[in-house]
């Protein structure tokens, strides 16, 4: 995934904005006002950078399966961390939008019941497969 196509898919999340309160090129992606996801441009020294909140058991595998995950700035506390994953092709996409979908979901899950609940039931309704037309299968006799 490239910049671009992460923004897209945090933008894709249920009630997901952007903004950029840090200045250009540093997006940030919110759910129910809550970071759940950063985007650094590249710079002379490190390609772009996505940072998004994460489980720290799941961080620690992190870590140990890509050399591409490393400890994010903030914020390391028992029950998460974020992580900083270098966008150098070296993590797969699918892997990439877990990690976003992971954060996404943590947020969330620290919402306000009424918010959470949903936050969720949009996500679970945007999961679920669409529901085939009963008129498009075979005939009852």
């Amino acid at each position: 995934m490239n910049p671009d196509d992460v923004a897209a898919y945090a933008l894709d999340l249920p009630e997901a904005s952007e903004e950029e309160p840090w200045g250009p090129h540093r997006p940030v992606y919110k759910a129910g006002g809550k970071i759940f996801a950063t985007l650094a441009a590249a710079n002379t020294s490190q390609p772009d950078r996505l940072s998004v909140k994460c489980e720290s058991a799941l961080a620690l595998h992190l870590y140990e399966q890509y050399p591409a995950v490393r400890p994010g700035y903030g914020y390391q506390g028992p029950r998460w961390h974020w992580i900083t994953v270098h966008l150098d092709g070296t993590v797969p996409d699918e892997e990439l939008a877990e990690m976003i979908s992971h954060s996404w979901q943590c947020v969330v899950d620290g919402l306000p019941r009424p918010t959470r609940d949903r936050l969720r039931g949009l996500h679970r309704d945007r999961a679920r497969p669409p529901a085939q037309d009963r008129t498009d299968g075979p005939a009852s006799s």
